[in-house]
């Protein structure tokens, strides 16, 4: 059991290896690297939780250990992407509009400590998982760069990317229910929510391909779409039981 139980460990560190290559890709100003090292980070994040489970692993050090590192890679990490897609703009913005999305790196961090000392979230979420968050803002931007026109209309101003920060922030710490993409079992009864997101998300995803949007939209259209179907369903939950 020595050596076995440090191996989740070791996968954590690699998510925290990954979204370190990732803040260096983002000040290369190669945003597209940058989002791929922080998908590489969710692959670590969601393979050390399956190591330690397979292994019975766990540990103390081991939760904190990926707390930390998914602050680093999903928090910090997104945040500097933001930063430098903002700051490529020379005009129109306000010098200081490019600090405003480190402000995602505090409320990630925020978020996974109030996770931690929560007992209600060990099947589900209480608000948007932080890999959620930085995956859906760092394709955001990796997307928009594809897009100069449209990034100038919609995200290049003092106004928008300010305004999608402070929208993931509040969502990371509410209470808004949200189901976790991590499958521990393959029955339809534990995992019906999941199925059906994927089966909705694989064939649109399938059809962006065939319409050839740039990978990294369809990174940023499943974790949008994931967050509108949570919302939209406690919306329709709270209506419900009024």
């Amino acid at each position: 059991m020595g050596f076995r139980k440090h191996i989740p460990n070791t996968v954590t560190c690699l998510n925290l290896i990954s979204g370190a290559v990732a803040v260096i890709m983002a000040f290369q100003d190669r945003l597209d690297a940058a989002l791929g090292f922080v998908i590489l980070a969710a692959v670590f994040d969601f393979l050390d939780g399956l190591t330690a489970r397979a292994l019975n692993a766990y540990s103390d050090i081991g939760k904190e250990l990926d707390s930390l590192s998914d602050t680093v890679s999903f928090g910090l990490a997104p945040s500097l992407i933001l930063y430098n897609y903002l700051n490529g703009f020379t005009a129109g913005i306000h010098p200081y509009i490019c600090y405003f999305p480190l402000i995602l790196a505090a409320f990630s961090a925020l978020r996974l400590a109030k996770f931690n000392l929560d007992t209600r979230q060990s099947e589900s979420f209480l608000g948007l998982p932080v890999p959620a968050s930085g995956l859906c803002a760092a394709s955001l931007a990796a997307f928009a760069a594809h897009y100069e026109q449209t990034a100038n209309t919609f995200l290049a101003n003092n106004f928008a990317i300010p305004a999608i920060t402070l929208i993931l922030s509040f969502l990371m710490i509410s209470e808004i229910p949200m189901f976790s993409l991590k499958f521990k079992s393959l029955k339809w009864k534990a995992n019906a929510q999941r199925y059906t997101f994927l089966c909705i998300t694989i064939p649109a995803a399938a059809v962006l391909l065939v319409l050839k949007i740039h990978w990294t939209g369809i990174v940023f259209f499943i974790f949008a779409f994931y967050i509108i179907w949570n919302a939209a369903a406690a919306l329709f939950r709270k209506l419900s039981d009024k």
